[in-house]
């Protein structure tokens, strides 16, 4: 047979090989998730046993609160320490699952209501459990966004959906710390894909419902807020003229207006109405402003370098903590406690400072989606409204972080020259995280995890990342910059646990080294905060003066 003959019928072959096999069914079998769920499913049972933290007993106290007593009381019990502090929604999902609780977990004390929770095995098997099964939302959203894009973005979606499922802050945080992030960034989830491809209103209630469970999301609404309005609500297209004030009128699609604002009320209404009465007392529980700047040791954010600045400040001109300032709770930073921090050179911080900020760099990000209202410029603003949060916010969690990170990972595969501050960003914050986990036995884990996650998905992003004709030329020198700032994460790990392991076993002789306790903590949350600010201003570069990248 000939050279030509053969390759006509392997051109017939491949012709009727395309008949005979669907491709969506090709597609959809490639990209599951369901091994990843399988896998971490058995890892997430294996570390039951381990380390908790407080959280565990604030969920277990949370579940009693809902079971027990009347609804109007859940935001005014007061018996443990604990009290319920998010949103309505979230107090009928504790609500929700206490009603699963078997009875010889009702023996072991996992419903009730006590100064200090006191529990074994059994109530630990079932809150840990409902962690898994709630994260089962987490898949199945991740999963339709992958069998919804387009054929030739499946590759780079899955890459995508499979570095949030497997992400090691979602590990860390709700399977050892123990939270319940992964079944609430779903919902997040649920409305940026809902975005993505243009089902708005399904957006708009997406975004609300996560809202009402969480409402760490505040810091994200001026994004879906201007998206939303310019994408839905407001008519401008190139041949809108300004006439005169009747066109006014015109401008706004008053139909989808009042469809986006029954959306959205009626969600709020859901959740609100029952509390009513108790608006204020509900308000002081949502918003406790009464705490202090900073959360436990450091957040690795802006004012973990302030804090920094004004301990260096301090020594260098001999500055002591007074003695008599006539304010409870108060604290130089330096003990890992959660109060108010008095600063000894630089000037004290309140909230309105925090938030005028915040409010600052969120409006920056979101101003030029009124221009350009695409997905990826609303990606890219909702990216950056959650690094104004974590940044500059009031008593911001470490845990906070994963607002810029989920947005960020959709994000990424836009464009190559996204990668450095994503991968700076990545790398920082989850190191960051290590702290939650101060139990030996977790060392090993915390570090293999997270490094292995950043080998696979740093070069796994960089084959499927957009290829701009100007990527080396603009990113060279920063990229060299971020990959020694990455290695040297691993130096300073290893450095803090082995100073950890020399003050906890030298501390009795050596009494001086009590001052050095929380040394470490404060190493890694101003080596972290260098990076995520790095990363913050790399971004900030990009969205600001790439016009190009976002087109």
């Amino acid at each position: 047979m000939t050279t030509a003959g053969k390759k006509e019928n392997l051109k017939q072959l491949q012709e009727r090989g395309k008949a005979t096999i669907p491709t969506n069914n090709v597609e959809s079998r490639n990209y599951s998730l369901w091994n990843f769920w399988v896998a971490l499913t058995v890892l997430k049972i294996l570390l039951f046993p381990g380390y908790y933290s407080t959280d565990f007993d604030v969920h277990r106290n949370w579940m009693a609160i809902t079971n027990k007593l009347p609804l109007t009381e859940w935001y005014f019990e007061a018996t443990n320490q604990w009290t319920l502090d998010y949103p309505p929604f979230f107090a009928y999902f504790e609500y929700i699952l206490s009603k699963f609780v078997p009875k010889y977990v009702i023996d072991d004390g996992c419903l009730d209501i006590v100064e200090v929770g006191h529990f074994s095995f059994p109530t630990i098997f079932f809150q840990r459990s409902t962690v898994i099964i709630s994260e089962i939302l987490l898949f199945v959203v991740l999963q339709i966004f992958i069998n919804k894009s387009k054929i030739n973005e499946r590759a780079a979606n899955f890459i995508v959906a499979s570095s949030i499922v497997l992400s090691p802050g979602f590990l860390i945080i709700d399977h050892i710390h123990f939270q319940y992030n992964g079944f609430l960034f779903s919902i997040l989830i649920a409305s940026i894909i809902s975005a993505k491809f243009e089902h708005y209103l399904t957006c708009a209630f997406f975004f609300t419902v996560a809202l009402c469970f969480k409402h760490i999301y505040l810091y994200l609404a001026p994004s879906f807020f201007v998206f939303l309005l310019r994408v839905y609500v407001l008519n401008i297209h190139k041949n809108f003229e300004f006439k005169s004030y009747k066109s006014l009128f015109g401008l706004i699609r008053w139909y989808n207006l009042v469809k986006l604002s029954f959306v959205v009320l009626s969600v709020l209404l859901v959740c609100f109405a029952p509390f009513i009465g108790s608006y204020k007392q509900l308000l002081v529980r949502l918003f406790p402003f009464s705490r202090g700047l900073t959360h436990s040791y450091w957040a690795p954010n802006f004012w973990a370098v302030y804090s920094f600045l004004d301990k260096v400040l301090a020594m260098i001109l001999k500055t002591s903590p007074k003695k008599d300032i006539g304010v409870p709770n108060i604290n130089t930073g330096t003990r890992g406690l959660v109060q108010d921090v008095e600063f000894l050179v630089l000037p004290q911080i309140e909230p309105k400072i925090t938030f005028i900020l915040t409010l600052f760099y969120q409006m920056i990000a979101t101003f030029p989606v009124l221009f350009c209202p695409n997905f990826k410029r609303f990606l890219g603003s909702l990216t950056l409204c959650g690094y104004a949060s974590f940044l500059f916010g009031w008593h911001v969690h470490e845990k906070a972080i994963l607002l810029v990170i989920i947005p960020f990972s959709f994000l990424v595969i836009s464009d190559r020259r996204l990668l450095t501050p994503f991968r700076l960003v990545t790398s920082a914050s989850y190191v960051s995280l290590f702290p939650l986990l101060f139990t030996s036995q977790d060392f090993l884990l915390k570090i293999l995890y997270v490094s292995v996650w950043c080998l696979i998905f740093f070069f796994s992003l960089r084959d499927v990342t957009k290829i701009s004709s100007s990527v080396e030329r603009r990113v060279w020198f920063f990229d060299r910059i971020a990959l020694v700032y990455i290695i040297g994460l691993l130096f300073m790990v290893l450095a803090c646990g082995f100073l950890d392991a020399f003050v906890a076993n030298h501390q009795e002789n050596y009494k001086f080294l009590a001052k050095y306790e929380f040394l470490s903590l404060m190493i890694y949350s101003v080596y972290c905060s260098m990076g995520i600010i790095g990363s913050w201003l790399g971004l900030s570069w990009l969205y600001n003066f790439d016009e190009p990248l976002w087109e």
